[in-house]
């Protein structure tokens, strides 16, 4: 596949700057593709495709729509191994996780999409007045790194079945996989301009789309810092947004707790993308005089999670997606060490050799006023919080500006007590786990809006109320 080019108005094109950026992989630090570095030209361009595609796109029957969606996701699912095998490279997963957690994930997510459209009332007599749910117009979607498939169809999927005409900014570390979803959807035969793909850098490209007077909605995926910055700059043209953000996610054992499912479950969510998942429960909080036991289970389950070469084993857990994630979160591990919280588990790793890679790190005896507790790190690194009583443990689930997940263990009743005083978007309560029908989404700084569900397309849906 040629990956030296947009993908605009239903055609492959050069980009006006002439100018790329090279694609490494993680895992062996070699350059694997490149892709355009697109300029204010290009940008104009795909808007302005989209926006004609608009006109007619936004009135074309449902049914013709869904027609194309299932049409994609036969094509989608053709290409899964394609999918996997790119997210091995693009990102250092093991080839295992890159199939069943990063790709058929989200292809069944495209089909709940679809589902839903089927059964939504997209205009409802309400007797003095009708309402109803129009699409919103030319949609910016910029998407991050950690999830390179599943942060773009949550996005384009619901986006084009309500009638709304996209153009995808994938993250510059993984674009790659967005070839493959637009080669797809190129074959499938949606009309010109529905669906368009640019690639850059998200300070330069980014920028021009969200600021673009005529993108009528950004919808964002990543850190709090750079969402914040997005935000204002769409507000410049009063847009409508979409953010999910970051998270510090706490996951709670209360006593009588089953201790071994509940590390488990923990540790899953912190090391099983190298702790790159803005809903990894990061802080787990114990009861003080079960500090020690747990800590001896965190030990030993730790030890089990095969980090490692992806090339090597289906199974491993490779390295953090690039040099400046390497030295960030090694950055964060010097800072716990220096906060003075109890390293039990890993160590500062030293410089990389062949590719990124950051072995699991736990500390105990962290306070939450710790820099390791209160930022979000994004590396295979645990803060062991310890509490005195329940009403300390969501005191300290709760101080903080995130408020994206949590997770619950214990007695089922104050479980829930617990799970309904957490203030986050997602709470799994024991062998609670997210489902595609939910909505995923944050309180506080950690974003507004939701994605998943009938909540997540109703995002690109305007409301309109007809007077009789």
């Amino acid at each position: 596949m040629d990956y030296t080019k947009l993908y605009i108005n239903g055609e492959w094109v050069d980009s006006n700057s002439k100018e790329f950026i090279e694609v490494e992989n993680p895992a062996t630090r070699e350059i694997i593709g490149r892709v355009p570095r697109a300029n204010k030209a290009d940008i104009d361009y795909a808007v302005k495709s989209a926006k004609e595609a608009f006109e007619t796109w936004q009135y074309t029957d449902l049914s013709a729509r869904i027609s194309l969606m299932e049409a994609l996701m036969e094509e989608l699912y053709k290409r899964a191994d394609d999918f996997a095998d790119m997210i091995v490279k693009e990102l250092g997963r093991g080839r295992d996780f890159a199939l069943k957690t990063h790709t058929i994930p989200y292809i069944k997510d495209g089909e709940n999409y679809i589902r839903i459209a089927k059964e939504y009332e997209f205009e409802k007599d309400m007797g003095d007045h009708i309402i109803r749910k129009e699409p919103i117009g030319v949609v910016a979607a910029l998407t991050p790194w950690n999830y390179p498939l599943g942060q773009v169809t949550k996005k384009v999927i619901p986006a084009i079945l309500t009638g709304n005409t996209i153009i995808l900014k994938p993250s510059q570390n993984t674009p790659l996989v967005a070839y493959i979803l637009a080669d797809a959807i190129d074959k499938v035969g949606f009309p010109k301009g529905v669906f368009n793909l640019v690639t850059g850098a998200g300070g330069e490209v980014g920028n021009l789309l969200v600021e673009h007077k005529d993108v009528n909605m950004v919808t964002f995926t990543g850190s709090t810092k750079s969402g914040r910055e997005v935000a204002q700059r769409a507000m410049k043209g009063i847009k409508r947004i979409a953010l999910e953000l970051g998270g510090k996610s706490p996951s709670v054992i209360l006593r009588g707790a089953d201790i071994e499912l509940a590390v488990k479950r923990s540790l899953d969510s912190v090391y099983n993308n190298t702790g790159q998942t803005c809903s990894a429960y990061t802080r787990l909080l114990v009861p003080e005089d079960e500090k020690e036991k747990i800590e001896e289970v965190v030990i030993k389950m730790t030890k089990e999670y095969p980090f490692g070469d992806p090339a090597l084993s289906p199974k491993n857990i490779g390295p953090v997606i690039s040099e400046r994630q390497f030295f960030k979160v090694k950055s964060y591990i010097e800072k716990g060490v220096e906060e003075g919280a109890r390293l039990i588990y890993g160590e500062v790793p030293k410089d990389y050799d062949k590719g990124y890679y950051i072995k699991p790190v736990v500390f105990s005896d962290v306070d939450n006023n710790m820099v390791i507790a209160k930022e979000e790190i994004f590396g295979p690194v645990l803060c062991i919080i310890p509490y005195k009583d329940k009403e300390e443990a969501i005191k300290i689930a709760n101080d903080t500006e995130y408020g994206l997940a949590a997770t619950v263990f214990g007695p089922e009743a104050e479980a829930r007590e617990v799970a309904n005083k957490i203030k986050a978007g997602n709470v799994n309560v024991n062998n609670g786990r997210f489902t595609r029908n939910a909505p995923f989404g944050g309180f506080k700084e950690s974003g507004l809006g939701r994605e998943g569900g009938v909540f997540g397309m109703e995002e690109f849906l305007e409301i309109k109320a007809i007077f009789k």
